[in-house]
């Protein structure tokens, strides 16, 4: 059967709805929602966050307002971005690993930071890079192969993938030798330091709090590792005339188009660990969940694996080609949205939908809940592919935010569309997926939407 027809068999199946955690009681005290806040955010919201359009509450002093409404979105994300800025908390938790990279920079510095590096991930710059990408991705799947019929955690194996291919595109160089190492600094942060303290939300920036004094430590110890590798991949050399290779080639090379200004070497530095770190881990995450949903759906499996099937024996395994897989993977960044909360400051008073904020509120815009919003979704909570493709009409753009929206929408989204539309159509177009842990895994907020565990697969080729 072709993934035509699988595609056009009538719904007689009721949509998968995967697991989810329990919403909090919407009396839940201020204290226990901070408490909540620090085990699993997710956790912390109750049925209103999931059905009004605006929910207004207090925040460490502070009056914060829950946006759910596009038109609000809009005001804040886009109208007047400018008024709206990271958090102390969310700026203390980024910015040991991140540096003052493209996500986290602020005013003149981001926009020249922004301006520079458009270049380099451009639909066109970002096909030179697909045969790294294809390189890492065939030679996982030969991998799996050799290890078929055993147990594997495919949760490692795309974190190790995304790695390699974010080594590769990046340096031009495999990360044999660096992936464990960078690993580890990754595990490190994610489990000690990324998750905020209540000294962390109540403390101003300038004040550090006892894990700013880790997080210094930390980035002493990941910025010389970063070095290092930029050193390396510089011993390389390029050859002279020969175009750009990779990633560092691309951002050595940019020039902000106003100043004609280069990164420095502190300024390049930030913005590789932003690339590597941001592009491998929510591109690893999106990529387990979506196994995870289609060993859940196995109907939806098919409906991947068939188009795969198609594309790779008519030798055209491009993006733009696998449309079901494009949409599966869209509808499961619904359910499990990279980043599940983006967390802004007031910079000045404004109004938002006849609201007023003053200075220093808080702006709370999470994906997750405005992807499950009851208001903006049919079944929110269900899997539902369709939904995604055309007849179905387009989600409004400012109520399906995978990558943010606006000036500061994620600058490497095409890149990590292309990346995990690709992997996800050879890995399910060479294998059967299936759980062999039957409970259910439940996504925890910590930076990205994380699985709580690490479920383990059977794989099986086709």
């Amino acid at each position: 059967m072709s993934i035509a027809e699988i595609i056009d068999l009538p719904l007689t199946r009721r949509p998968l709805v995967p697991p989810t955690p329990p919403r909090a009681p919407d009396s839940m005290t201020a204290f226990g929602r901070m408490r909540a806040m620090r085990v699993n955010p997710i956790e912390a919201w109750g049925n209103r966050a999931y059905e009004e359009d605006i929910v207004q509450g207090r925040f460490v002093g502070r009056s914060s307002f829950i946006l759910n409404t596009p038109d609000a979105i809009k005001h804040v994300l886009v109208d007047n971005y400018e008024n709206y800025t990271r958090t102390p908390a969310g700026i203390r938790v980024l910015r040991p690993i991140l540096g003052n990279g493209v996500l986290i920079a602020e005013g003149r510095a981001w926009k020249h930071q922004r301006r520079t590096l458009a270049p380099a991930f451009t639909p066109r710059a970002v096909g030179t890079l697909i045969p790294h990408m294809t390189g890492a991705i065939d030679e996982t799947v030969a991998k799996l192969k050799a290890a078929s019929n055993a147990p594997v955690d495919l949760r490692e194996v795309m974190q190790r993938m995304t790695l390699e291919i974010a080594g590769r595109t990046m340096f031009s160089f495999g990360m044999d030798r660096h992936g464990a190492t960078l690993r580890d600094y990754v595990m490190e942060y994610g489990e000690r330091l990324a998750r905020p303290h209540f000294l962390d939300l109540l403390l101003p920036l300038n004040w550090p709090s006892p894990q700013d004094l880790q997080r210094a430590r930390f980035r002493k110890r990941w910025t010389k590792f970063v070095a290092m590798l930029m050193a390396e991949r510089r011993a390389a050399g390029k050859k002279d005339g020969a175009p750009p290779r990779d990633l560092f080639d691309l951002m050595g090379e940019a020039r902000d188009p106003e100043t004609g200004q280069a990164f420095n070497d502190e300024q390049l530095g930030d913005e590789v660990a932003t690339m590597i770190l941001a592009g491998h881990e929510t591109t690893a995450t999106a990529l387990f969940w979506s196994l995870y949903l289609l060993a859940l759906d196995p109907v939806a499996q098919e409906q991947v694996a068939a188009e795969a099937r198609e594309a790779i024996a008519a030798g055209k395994l491009e993006p733009d080609r696998l449309k079901f897989t494009r949409a599966a993977l869209d509808e499961v960044m619904r359910l499990y949205p990279p980043a599940f909360l983006i967390a802004r400051a007031a910079a000045g008073p404004d109004v938002i939908a006849g609201r007023s904020v003053r200075k220093n509120d808080v702006i709370l815009i999470s994906p997750w809940l405005l992807h499950r919003h009851e208001k903006l979704w049919q079944d929110p909570n269900a899997f539902v592919p369709a939904r995604f493709m055309a007849p179905a009409p387009p989600p409004d753009r400012f109520a399906y935010l995978p990558f943010g929206v606006g000036p500061r929408i994620c600058i490497g989204a095409h890149f990590a569309l292309v990346e995990a539309t690709l992997a996800l159509a050879q890995i399910i177009g060479n294998f059967r997926v299936a759980l062999l842990d039957k409970a259910p895994v439940m996504p925890v907020g910590v930076v990205t939407t994380q699985p709580d565990r690490s479920p383990m697969f059977a794989i099986s080729p086709r």
